[in-house]
C-alpha cells in the first residue's frame, strides 16, 4: 500500500535541514545519510549524497529523473557474485556427454543431406506444435 497523497512524500527532517544549509554554501560536500526511506524531492537535484547500504556509503548525485524515487533505490544492499566456474564446467560436460556436436554461437542450422543448396531446413510439425501443460488443476495425485 502506498503513502496517502494528502501526507506528501516522506523526507527525513534532518535531511531537509542539511540540504537547506548546503544551499547557501559554495563548497558543496556530499551529505552523508542513513535515511534510505526518504523520497527524493526537487530541492535535492544537483546535490551529492552518500547513502548507506548497510556496509558502506555509496556516492550518488541527484538528477531530475530521480525525483519521486527513494534514496535507497540507488544504493543496492546486495551484490551479485557470478555463478562458480565449476557449475559452468559441469553443464558443458553434460552437453558433451550427450554426444551432440556444438555449433558455433549464432550459426544457422545445417540443412539435411541431399537438400538443395541455400534451402532453409524445414520445421517438423512436432517442433512447431504447442506443448500441453503438465499437471492440470483437476488431476488427482
Amino acid at each position: 500500500m502506498s503513502r496517502a497523497v494528502w501526507k506528501g512524500p516522506f523526507v527525513d527532517p534532518s535531511l531537509i535541514k542539511k540540504v537547506e544549509k548546503l544551499k547557501g554554501q559554495a563548497n558543496k560536500a556530499p551529505i552523508k545519510t542513513w535515511s534510505r526511506k526518504s523520497t527524493i524531492i526537487p530541492e535535492f537535484v544537483g546535490i551529492s549524497f552518500l547513502i548507506y547500504n548497510g556496509k558502506k556509503f555509496i556516492p550518488i548525485k541527484i538528477s531530475e529523473e530521480m525525483v519521486g524515487h527513494k534514496l535507497g533505490e540507488f544504493s543496492p544492499t546486495r551484490q551479485f557474485i557470478a555463478h562458480t566456474a565449476a557449475d559452468k564446467k559441469a553443464a558443458e560436460g553434460e552437453a558433451a556427454a550427450v554426444g551432440a556436436p556444438k555449433a558455433a554461437p549464432g550459426a544457422a542450422p545445417k540443412a539435411a543431406p541431399g537438400a538443395a543448396p541455400g534451402a532453409a531446413p524445414k520445421a517438423t510439425p512436432a517442433a512447431t506444435a504447442p506443448k500441453a501443460k503438465e499437471g492440470s488443476g483437476n488431476a488427482k495425485k
